[in-house]
Formats: C-alpha cells, structure tokens, sequence
C-alpha cells in the first residue's frame, strides 16, 4: 500500500510537472487578489481623427488579450477616468465563439481574427481539417507591405503566433519559431528567445535569421535603437515580467520602434500588437494585475493613434481574442484609483468583447460583428 501511494503521488507530481512551463500564467495564487489599492497615472492626448482618406495605406491592429469591457473599465478607473481609449468614436462589439466551443481558447480567437476563419480550440493558422490557411499579416506581405508583430508573451504564444504560423497545436513552440524562418516578416518583438536558440532539436534559429538578413537585439534598451532594417527583438528568454513585477514601458517602446522601421517602407505597412498579460491576470483573479496591463496597453494604443494622426493614412483596429475571468467591478474610486474586483471563473468567457477603430474606414467597425469579420473588412479596405 505505501508503494502504491508513492506511485500515485509521483504520477501526480509528473502531471503537475507537465502542465507547468509556458503556461505557468495560469496558476492561481493562494490569495485572490481582488482589490487594486490604485498607483501612479498618466496624462492622455487627445488627436484628431484624419477623415480625408478613404482607404488605409497602413493598418495598426492592437489586441488585448482577455480584454472584455470590465478589463477596458478597470483600467479606466485605475488611471482617473482618463485612457487614450477614449479617443476612439467608432466603437462595436465582437462575438468570439470558436468552431468547437462556445468559449474560445487563444488559439483559435487568434486564428479567427488573423484569418477570417473559425477554427477549432489549440490551432494555430490552420482550419478545422488542420489545413493552413493565409493570415491578414500574409496578404499585406504578398502585396507588398512591411510587417510586424509585437507582444509582451513569448513571440510563440498563442495570438503572435497566429499572424506567423500554421500548426495544429498551440503548444508547438519551437515548431512555430521555426514557422518565422518560411515568412518574410520584417520586424517582430517580444519574448520566447529560448524557443529560437534553445531547442530540442540543437538548431539555432537565430542564426538562420541573421542569414536572412535580421538584426538580432536582445533587450528593450538595444531594441529600441534599431531604426532600420529587419528585426528579431527578444525581450525575454521566455515571457515578460508582468508590470507590477517592474516590466516597465516595454510593450509602448517596442510597439514605436516597431512603427518607425515599418514606416520607412514606400507600399505602407501591416503591425499587429498584443497586449498578452491582461487575460493573465484575469486567469490569477487579480485586480490589480488586469488593470495595471491594462493601462500599459493603452499607452501603445497611444504610440498608435499618435502616428495614426499625424500620418492621415492609418487605420487603428483596438479588440481583443476573448473575455479571461467573468470579470466583473464591485466598487471603485476614481479619485484614487481603487477597483474591487470579483470573478466567475479563471478561465475565458463566452460574453461579447469591444472593437474600437479609428482611421480611414473606421466607420465600417461599429455595431456586432463576427470575430471572423475584422480582418475581413480591414483587408478589403486596405486591399489585401
């Protein structure tokens, strides 16, 4: 009997084992925190919405991550009533359902508004029959235009992965690292060095980039200085830190330098941006981590619409992939910037997630769409 017992305990901590790693976001920590006492704010600008423009030369799609209406509301609060958010008019929602369940997972959320397609819960680029099928990111690259993808998880997470990729299986890491060698991407950032130059199969994918032209920089200091050219940035040997760890202002860095390179391109240009952690905080039920991710995704929604202003030809696409947590606000204070938090669940809900758009063809976004309808509509504006 105590051998049986032993046996059983190591198989179960085998199991926990295996479900650890890249995934680790999701575990719960042993108190929910679910009251955010408030931190430091910032001002917003407010810009002027370009409407001499019918069509977009370039297009900046920004997704948060599990960010349903309580996430945008929590952020709000915490930053005293005032997000760039709020520059947005042209405003609609997204129903997020997947070919195989009514709650999405990441992977299938992403696909759908990558591609136009529903697949089923864990693909990546691929139909319900595992086919590949051509992502927004792909059509903008065969006609021409520079692209770019830009997060703060692994650059081989589930949503990056999506405008990149094509395998059955979300969890491919290494065999989606070496997805990015078969494309012609010319800027991507975030973290997941170690599925490039840490691999079971020995390879260095890092060196075939730099063959195929890529300037590698490790870190936001030294990615930031990269004004030209192609760019791997790797903000992290795995994920990024959240921001209440001190993660700072990588995503609205990465996401201007991103712009800057893309920009220079004549046949304009194609930028998806994720802002990966707030459905992370939301499977932690954490208040304070939802909000603070947050409000530093809507200082990249900033960089963008700040380009998107003064360049007259940009459309600005803000959505998210799914609702993380049920998420729900019970007090607050605006002065302060406290929320109190609660939550149904540390999974993704069903409900209906926001779609904000600002730009030439902004006007075509309002109202309930499909999730498969937005980069319908944003490839036949900009003619992919």
């Amino acid at each position: 009997m105590i051998l049986k017992n032993i046996l059983l305990l190591s198989l179960l901590c085998f199991i926990v084992f295996l479900a650890k790693g890249q995934d680790d976001y999701k575990i719960r920590p042993e108190q929910d925190l679910k009251i955010y006492k408030g931190g430091e704010n910032y001002a917003i600008k407010q810009f002027k919405e370009p409407n001499k423009a019918k069509k977009p030369k370039n297009v900046i799609f920004l997704i948060g991550d599990g960010m349903g209406v309580s996430q945008v509301f929590s952020g709000l609060v915490a930053n005293r009533g005032e997000l760039y958010l709020k520059n947005f008019t042209n405003i609609g929602f997204s129903l997020t359902q997947s070919a195989s369940h009514f709650i999405t997972d990441s992977g299938a959320g992403g696909t759908a508004l990558a591609t136009g397609v529903r697949t089923f819960n864990g693909a990546i680029g691929v139909d319900i029959d595992s086919i590949p099928i051509q992502n927004i990111r792909e059509k903008a690259e065969a006609k021409g235009c520079a692209t770019g993808v830009v997060s703060t998880s692994a650059i081989t997470h589930a949503t990056p992965a999506s405008f990149v990729a094509h395998e059955p299986d979300r969890d491919w890491y290494e065999e989606i690292a070496s997805d990015f060698l078969k494309t012609n991407i010319d800027v991507f950032i975030g973290g997941g060095l170690n599925n490039f130059n840490d691999r079971k199969d020995s390879v260095d994918l890092t060196l075939e980039l730099k063959n195929k032209g890529f300037q590698i920089a490790i870190g936001i200091d030294s990615i930031s200085k990269i004004t030209k050219g192609k760019l791997a940035g790797f903000t992290s040997v795995k994920h990024n830190k959240e921001m209440l760890e001190g993660r700072g202002n990588v995503l609205p860095t990465a996401t201007k330098t991103a712009i800057n390179i893309l920009s220079s391109d004549p046949d304009g240009f194609f930028l998806m941006v994720e802002g990966s952690q707030i459905d992370w905080g939301a499977h932690q039920n954490n208040t304070g981590y939802i909000a603070t991710e947050l409000i530093d995704f809507d200082q990249a929604i900033g960089i963008a619409l700040e380009f998107a202003s003064k360049n007259k030809e940009t459309l600005v696409i803000v959505t998210a992939d799914h609702e993380t947590g049920g998420f729900a606000i019970e007090g607050g204070n605006f002065k302060t910037g406290e929320i109190k938090g609660d939550f149904t669940s540390d999974y993704h809900s069903g409900v209906m997630v926001p779609v904000f758009a600002f730009g030439p063809g902004a006007q075509y976004f309002r109202g309930f769409h499909e999730n498969t309808d937005i980069p319908k509509l944003i490839s036949k504006l900009a003619g992919y």
